[in-house]
């Protein structure tokens, strides 16, 4: 694998607690961008990345419309919107219908991003109850990226990392509390 150059992370049911497992176990010397989509069901995702910011190691921030994606932040989708990565790595937000039932969608990210980063992008997918995020790991693995599927037995809602594996299998297929050690050892210099 090349130099990893940016994180996506992937959830929705039980997204919430493996979130706040997963982060705290972030170096804080990670000099990447982590960004997140989450499918909240809630308006405002203000709430989630307050939350966050409380168990992180790295600052947390809502992705916003043209926004440079930073390194060294972790950027969370906004409620309601697709959330992009253009090639000249700022953001873009899109109110284009549903995928996989949700807006924003996993599979969108990780598709951008995977166009963004190539074979520099680490995908993580974790916990959830639809198959949102499996063709955006196919996009990842595609371009070379990394893949890492949270273990599906240690998933609070497995069908999200069943059907990640299913579509595009895993480089790492991993308990939540592996993914952060993964994480480190493939980000830091």
């Amino acid at each position: 694998m090349t130099t990893p150059r940016a994180i996506v992370i992937g959830c929705s049911a039980g997204g919430l607690t493996a979130l706040q497992r997963l982060l705290p176990g972030i170096d804080p010397r990670l000099a990447l961008p982590v960004v997140i989509c989450c499918h909240t069901g809630s308006a405002d995702v203000s709430i989630l990345v307050s939350l966050l910011d409380r168990y992180a190691t790295l600052p947390v921030v809502e992705a916003a419309e043209r926004a440079p994606v930073d390194p060294g932040v972790v950027h969370v989708a906004p409620s309601g919107y697709h959330l992009l990565v253009e090639p000249n790595l700022h953001f873009s937000l899109s109110v284009d219908a549903k995928v996989a039932y949700a807006r924003p969608s996993i599979d969108v990210l990780f598709e951008t991003a995977a166009d963004a980063w190539q074979e520099g992008l680490v995908a993580v997918l974790l916990t959830g109850a639809n198959s949102d995020g499996a063709q955006g790991l196919v996009a990842v693995r595609r371009a070379g990226g990394y893949v890492i599927v949270q273990d599906p037995l240690t998933a609070e809602a497995d069908a999200m990392p069943l059907a990640g594996l299913e579509a595009a299998g895993a480089d790492a297929c991993l308990s939540l509390d592996a993914i952060a050690t993964r994480l480190n050892e493939l980000c830091l210099p």
